[in-house]
């Protein structure tokens, strides 16, 4: 009966809301859901857990590290290639309704507006406490899908009800809300998930609960604080110049009370979960090696990451789970321990984390040695912020213990002249954050049953501390225990105000992003927050999102950044005479090929530095040779020409209930303009 139930259901999820005409052309939801549906605590359960499907989870694309892979394209991480955000122009609108579907709220608003009349008729049999769980899923849902659109595009529709097959009533539907009301919505759904959901779920960490929903909740008022904050005075919010949206709408609109209301809010919520956990995050041994011979679990903290059950860790709220029982499996074993997954951390990345003693890398008395760039990887995180030495592969580290857990295979750093470039690591510095150690899970294809993190608690202190801070100017008590709790676990100096007295925002400003906001240096306080965000949060999705509601990617406009990794020329790496230089398959010293009109090419130019620049090394349809770039549009997707088609009553994108996003256009396959 779920089976069948859950195919129905399925079926009803991809009737999206893309057009106007699909409405009047769509059977009626009832002639999809059985009368008797919304009779029974199952049935409820086998609706809303065909949306646990939304939340980010491992792809599958076989040559990537999973949701480890989702921080490429930023300052984090360098993909091995480029995306075409930081290409103006390159970015283009699409054909169809990109950006513009509503399938999921329809079928959730089904869903409530059906099952909340049954259960409030008495008509639901089945454990209380069962159909509270399904429907505070769905209010939890339809917040994330709201959340997946508005965080993308940014002024969105508010539909909460199944809306009537009347074309005009539609078209009056789809007129976008300014994104602040929107946020607004999305914490009263969350709200109402919060007073159903389950303390503990009877899914167990498969399955959504009140902590889940109250560290979401602070990460939507985060992000829209600090998008109305930055990007305040422009068109990206709501009655900034050059706005689309309508007057009327907005006619109580004050920015500054709703920055204090959304940042007000991001505490609340962040500080129910983070005052549970805060004396509960996982203990990190400081062993670089996660794992011993047998498999035996060396560092918790590191082996939270690639455990076919997180949940056994009491750090994580949620996670999915892979099993080969179900044909469930993903291949990003078989990445972490055969290459590089064709990613790697950036320069700047790694000069983000401190020395131990808290004091950043150029600070006097920090006690790091630039030569160390000179003897390897190993030697250049060497005495380093414990998050940045556990989750590097360093020179000769650990990669596999073999099918037996008695026969370690150790990492070379060949990978970076790998002829392969789907598995090459760009810039020489590896990750290593939810690699396993077992080869069990990487013999062959979708073999790994790493389990995906969706929630940890620990963003929950990062949220705590940044809104705190934003608000208010300074770290009050909750933020200085959240902070020091995170520094202590990351084997730091727990004095952060030590590391605040030390920075240098010229120093920081050449390998982070978020250094800066509208184009200006931010403060050494916001910025050490952004710094251990940063850190703490790296390789698990989160990067871009934090750097565009930021505004700290303005800079680029007029400045091209540059993307680098290890220091190559003149190392140990480029010297045939050290046991650590990079040799081809017959054990050879591996000369590199500097050639960039030719595909033989391997290595950037030493005449452009000492260090690996990964896309100046082939140049031909490389639209990035000379550093990324920006234009203010591509804070925000654009939607696809259709959808002005559709939403038009003569099909004239000119007369469309729907606006375009700023600086870009209605017309297909046409680029951003420049924004103000």
């Amino acid at each position: 009966m779920n089976k069948y139930i859950s195919s129905i259901v399925a079926a009803a999820a991809v009737v999206g809301l893309t057009a106007c005409d699909d409405y009047l052309n769509r059977e009626p939801q009832d002639k999809l859901i059985p009368e008797n549906f919304f009779t029974t605590a199952a049935n409820l359960k086998a609706y809303t857990l065909n949306f646990y499907t939304m939340l980010p989870s491992h792809s599958d694309n076989a040559y990537e590290l999973g949701t480890f892979s989702a921080d490429n394209g930023t300052d984090n991480q360098a993909y091995r290639t480029a995306s075409t955000r930081w290409v103006p122009g390159e970015w283009r609108v699409g054909q169809g309704t990109e950006n513009w579907d509503f399938g999921n709220v329809r079928s959730l608003n089904y869903f409530l507006t059906n099952a909340e009349a049954a259960v409030e008729a008495g008509e639901v049999s089945g454990v209380p406490e069962e159909i509270n769980q399904s429907l505070g899923e769905a209010y939890f849902f339809r917040a994330y899908t709201y959340w997946a659109n508005y965080s993308a595009v940014g002024d969105w529709p508010i539909n909460d009800e199944v809306l009537p097959n009347d074309k005009e009533y539609l078209l009056e539907a789809s007129v976008r809300q300014p994104r602040n009301k929107v946020a607004r919505h999305i914490l009263a759904d969350l709200d109402k998930a919060i007073s159903l959901l389950p303390d503990e779920s009877t899914y167990g960490k498969n399955g959504l609960t009140k902590d889940c929903a109250n560290l979401f909740r602070s990460r939507v008022a985060l992000f829209e604080g600090t998008w109305l904050k930055y990007h305040k005075g422009t068109a990206l919010v709501p009655g900034g110049p050059g706005w689309p949206g309508k007057a009327e709408l907005i006619s109580d609109f004050n920015i500054d009370s709703e920055i204090a209301y959304f940042f007000d809010e991001a505490m609340k919520s962040a500080k129910v979960v983070g005052d549970k956990f805060v004396n509960r995050l996982v203990e990190n041994t400081d062993a670089p090696e996660g794992m011993t011979a047998g498999y035996t679990e060396a560092n918790p903290y590191y082996c939270m990451f690639c455990a076919e059950n997180p949940g056994s860790y009491d750090e994580v709220l949620l996670y999915r789970a892979y099993s080969l029982t179900f044909n469930m499996g993903t291949q990003i074993q078989a990445q972490f321990q055969k290459n590089a997954g064709g990613t790697g951390w950036t320069r700047g990345m790694v000069n983000s984390f401190v020395m131990r003693n808290g004091l950043p890398i150029y600070a006097a008395g920090s006690g790091y040695d630039p030569q160390w760039e000179n003897q390897g990887v190993s030697a250049t995180i060497q005495g380093r912020d414990s998050r940045l030495t556990v989750f590097t592969k360093g020179d000769g580290s650990i990669i596999t213990l073999g099918l037996d857990g008695n026969s370690p295979a150790k990492y070379n750093m060949n990978w970076l002249f790998s002829p392969d470039n789907t598995t090459r690591c760009p810039t020489g510095y590896a990750v290593k954050k939810g690699q396993d150690y077992n080869y069990a899970g990487a013999q062959g294809n979708l073999q790994s049953t790493t389990g995906s993190i969706t929630f940890r608690a620990a963003e929950a202190l990062l949220n705590y501390m940044e809104a705190c801070v934003e608000k208010n100017g300074s770290v009050d008590g909750t933020a200085d225990a959240y902070w020091r709790a995170l520094r202590n676990r990351a084997k730091v100096d727990p004095d952060y105000n030590k590391t605040i007295a030390a920075t240098n925002m010229t120093e920081e400003a050449k390998g982070d992003w978020g250094a800066y906001s509208h184009g200006a240096l931010v403060n050494t306080t916001i910025y050490n927050v952004r710094r251990e965000r940063r850190n703490e949060l790296c390789a698990e999705g989160l990067r871009l999102m934090d750097v565009r509601r930021w505004c700290a990617l303005d800079q680029m406009i007029s400045t091209p950044y540059i993307i680098e990794g290890i220091k190559y020329w003149g190392t140990v790496y480029n010297d045939p005479s050290s046991a650590l230089c990079i040799k081809n398959a017959e054990g050879e010293f591996y000369e590199p090929v500097v050639d960039p009109d030719s595909d033989e090419g391997n290595m950037s130019a030493r005449a452009d530095g000492d260090y690996v620049r990964p896309y100046q090394i082939r140049k031909a349809n490389n639209l990035v040779w000379d550093g990324y770039t920006f234009t203010r549009a591509h804070y925000l997707s654009p939607l696809g020409h259709n959808v002005f088609v559709n939403a038009s009553p003569d099909k004239d994108p000119a007369n469309s209930y729907v606006y375009q996003n700023p600086g870009w256009p209605t017309e297909a396959n046409q680029g951003a303009n420049n924004l103000d």
